[in-house]
């Protein structure tokens, strides 16, 4: 008896081995989802009398005679190649029975970042980038969805079901983004969500990178880009508003055939209960773009 009859009657048996539906072993639970270094314990079961149950594994392999169960325990589970299989020789036909445990070592993260690629500093709008989450020593990468947010809104996911390493593996996600003005300010965030079936944690194991703030420059624009006409009533303040958004913040300057004062010349507004008509052209600016808007001050009476 021992290890050699072990050996033996495997090897008598192996030619008649069934598994499936036409085996006698009960995997308890038949899939197990592991954590790294976590402990785990399943149970194989024979349906009916046995000559040898156990367990063939590269640590904590088990047998027993006889007995109808047998337990495969391990304290720390750290083998990424570990594939369990519970095994039977029975005294009838089928004789050799296998049921392989369909077992999920999983392991989070290490980091998750984000950062442009091929650029650095502030996007201008209208151009088109690219967004990199990378992720480092993941494991298995198959129930691995990369989710990409702006803000609290979900822009874009990434799966990688096509990938087979069971063992922790490095992979990245490209998020292209042609941003806009009201995007200025606005957070992106890379989500490593592990999606694990009904055996896994609940919620997903997942991690999140910092955020990456966008900063968005955009040319001056004017909330009314056409000519305004003010009517001028003599002795009246006039406000001749040039105030435009823009990133950077543009700055202004006047024009105009008639004497502007010193300090409103680089001022958004011109307010004056003196001005006198004629056309007056404001322009603002930034590193992007010179925008220039007309304001046409006509003379009105009192009263009229």
């Amino acid at each position: 008896m021992g290890k050699d009859f072990l050996k033996w009657i495997l090897t008598l048996c192996t030619f008649c081995s069934v598994s499936g539906e036409g085996c006698s072993l009960v995997l308890k639970p038949p899939r197990v989802v592991v954590g790294f270094g976590e402990p785990v314990s399943v149970t194989c079961e024979a349906a009916r009398p046995v000559r040898v149950l156990g367990w063939e594994s590269a640590i904590s392999a088990a047998s027993t005679q006889r007995d109808l169960s047998v337990r495969w325990k391990v304290d720390s589970l750290i083998d990424w190649i570990e594939e369990p299989i519970c095994y039977g020789v029975f005294f009838t036909a089928p004789r050799q029975c296998e049921e392989k445990l369909n077992l999920v070592l999983y392991k989070t993260p290490d980091s998750v970042s984000i950062r442009p690629v091929n650029h650095s500093g502030p996007m201008v709008e209208g151009k088109e980038y690219q967004l990199l989450c990378e992720v480092q020593n993941i494991a298995p990468v198959q129930y691995l969805t990369l989710r990409w947010y702006k803000g609290q809104t979900e822009v874009y996911n990434h799966s990688f079901a096509d990938l087979t390493p069971s063992s922790p593996v490095q992979v990245s996600s490209v998020l292209m983004v042609t941003p806009t003005k009201d995007e200025n300010g606005a957070q992106y965030r890379c989500v490593a969500e592990l999606e694990l079936g009904p055996e896994g944690p609940r919620p997903p194991p997942s991690v999140t990178s910092e955020p990456l703030d966008a900063s968005i420059h955009f040319p001056p624009t004017f909330l009314s880009p056409g000519p305004e006409i003010v009517d001028l009533v003599v002795g009246a303040e006039v406000t001749l508003n040039c105030t435009a958004s823009g990133n950077p913040t543009p700055v202004y300057s006047w024009q105009s055939s008639n004497p502007l004062g010193e300090r409103t010349e680089e001022e958004a507004a011109l307010s004056s209960s003196s001005l006198l008509p004629g056309t007056y052209t404001c322009t603002a600016s930034n590193t992007l773009e010179k925008k220039s808007k007309q304001f046409i001050v006509k003379a009105k009476t009192k009263g009229v």
